[in-house]
């Protein structure tokens, strides 16, 4: 017998019971009757929010697009051409420099903004923080956000060479996607730093996944039916929604690819537009070498006249477990590895490089007229299939399982899928000991981990010196791991100024550079 309820009527728990029988879903109600009034309401509002059928369709052809792809690789990958891939690695100096002045004269005009994913807490570093919060372990100590809000600093100053006014105030806007979870606590953090020496009104802080007070019209249906939206109901392998517990059903974030949904509805668009923002360089917030606005990204996409760029880097071998930026059925995508057949992923050019050897590394660029594009074709795009260990209730028992092995699937969207729909794409390749070194693994566990990034900001620091004409004497300068030396981002942002100051002359470690005076007097 049905509990009473004030949260529906009889009538409309029939009729939902109905919508899921008939999506071949009503199984989600086999407990219902055994739970008590508040577990009743919490499940009917759960699924009264799902569309079931959406749901169906997206399983249908996440499904369909795996078998597609699993049976034609092959025929189905092509590599990337010449006219949307760059590399920094092969172009000359004066490109570079060309790109870098373009790309500064677009910041200095106020053109461009930083759209940062942010949304990860740091459960697998034993932290249950946001993980820009995170501290490698650098000698300064600063954490993951304190270093991009510094590098956002020395690039407004870099850029104020290029202003046509020299009393202009440049302003790199930062729009900071949180999760639940980490929204309050990143704001929380940013405020108790005082921002970092930003104004606290250039950094926008947003959630994925939630409502705002002002909801464009355009997602409002995208949003009710689940797609979007942030998380979606896990499935078992054919399909059918799990049961965690006999009154709630399992649900998983359903990928980066929400961004795009969330900077509409909780007005980011509106904000760039307000502002003339016409680009913006989109990142994960766990790569601690991420050049944030890089002038040279942003410049080069500005000369393609590109509407959704990527950065590379190249593949460190055949099998690294990396997505591949390259050509699907005719149309740029992403093929992740899991994705991609053993021979594919060996197959090589003429020159021995890797034909499939454009490694993703969720550093984007998106013009605001494509961000604001993406509702027209949002429909259309594709889940992925994870498939995970995910816990069930039994249906015969009611008790409820750990499954030791893959047990369900989780659905999600990601960045990328909306490359097939750029009208320009644009690749750029740079160099992966400079611009990406993710946090991703327990301290301790050798591979995209605390210790490898602090090792790798150490040793960009010492080429910055090096390339200067300078050098570090001192304890464990061999050894990055263990140096302690580190230049604050807001002496220089990528090695630039430090060669009129440096050359010739050596720093004896261990030293932390926070201004340019204490380089100046360390440098002899």
């Amino acid at each position: 017998m049905t509990v009473s309820s004030a949260l529906f009527t009889e009538a409309q728990l029939e009729a939902l019971k109905a919508k899921f029988q008939q999506a071949g879903q009503g199984h989600v109600f086999t407990f219902f009757e055994q739970l008590d009034v508040k577990e009743q309401e919490a499940l009917f509002q759960q699924l009264s929010e799902l569309d079931v059928q959406r749901l169906n369709q997206i399983y249908t052809k996440a499904i369909q697009g795996a078998e597609a792809a699993a049976q034609n690789q092959a025929a189905s990958l092509e590599p990337l051409s010449e006219q949307v891939f760059d590399s920094v690695l092969k172009a000359s100096s004066s490109t570079l420099n060309d790109w870098e002045t373009i790309g500064l004269t677009q910041i200095a005009q106020g053109k461009v903004a930083v759209i940062l994913m942010a949304g990860g807490q740091g459960t697998r570093l034993g932290s249950s923080a946001p993980k820009g919060c995170y501290d490698i372990n650098l000698p300064s100590k600063k954490t993951l956000f304190q270093l991009q809000a510094e590098r956002i600093l020395r690039l407004q100053t870099v850029a104020a060479k290029y202003a046509t006014d020299p009393n202009s105030d440049i302003v790199i806007p930062w729009y900071i996607m949180t999760s639940g979870p980490t929204h309050q606590p990143t704001y929380d953090f940013f405020r108790a730093n005082n921002f970092f020496g930003l104004k606290e009104e250039n950094i926008i802080f947003f959630e994925q996944g939630k409502r705002g007070l002002s909801v464009d019209r355009k997602y409002i249906s995208m949003m009710i039916n689940g797609y979007l939206l942030g998380t979606l109901p896990c499935l078992t392998m054919d399909g059918k929604i799990i049961l965690e517990t006999k009154s709630k059903v399992a649900i998983a974030p359903d990928g980066n690819g929400g961004i795009y949904a969330a900077v509409q509805n909780k007005g980011v668009i509106d904000d760039l537009k307000k502002r003339g923002i016409q680009y913006s360089h989109c990142y994960c917030v766990d790569n601690c070498l991420a050049r944030v606005a890089d002038p040279v990204f942003i410049g080069y996409c500005v000369s393609k006249q590109t509407d959704c760029g990527v950065k590379v880097v190249g593949k460190a071998m055949p099998e690294e477990p990396v997505g591949v930026v390259c050509v699907r059925d005719g149309r740029y995508g992403v093929a992740e590895y899991s994705e991609i057949s053993a021979e594919v992923t060996e197959m090589r050019n003429p020159d021995g490089s890797l034909m499939f050897g454009a490694a993703n590394i969720a550093n984007h660029f998106f013009s605001t007229e494509f961000l604001e594009r993406v509702p027209t074709f949002a429909a259309d795009l594709e889940y992925h299939i994870a498939k995970k260990k995910i816990k069930y209730t039994d249906l015969e028992t009611g008790e409820q399982v750990v499954p030791k092995s893959n047990s369900g699937m989780k659905l999600e969207c990601f960045v990328f899928d909306v490359f097939p729909y750029a009208n320009r794409m644009s690749v750029l390749e740079v160099d992966r000991k400079d611009e990406f070194s993710p946090l991703k693994n327990a301290p301790g566990s050798g591979a995209d981990c605390p210790e490898t990034s602090r090792r790798d900001i150490v040793a960009q620091h010492v080429r910055f010196i090096e390339k200067a004409g300078g050098k570090l004497v001192g304890d464990n300068v061999d050894n990055f791991e263990l140096l302690q030396f580190e230049i604050s981002p807001l002496v220089s942002y990528g090695g630039e100024g430090l060669e009129d100051l440096i050359q010739g002359k050596t720093i004896t470690v261990p030293a932390v550079i926070e201004s340019v005076e204490e380089l100046v007097r360390l440098a002899q």
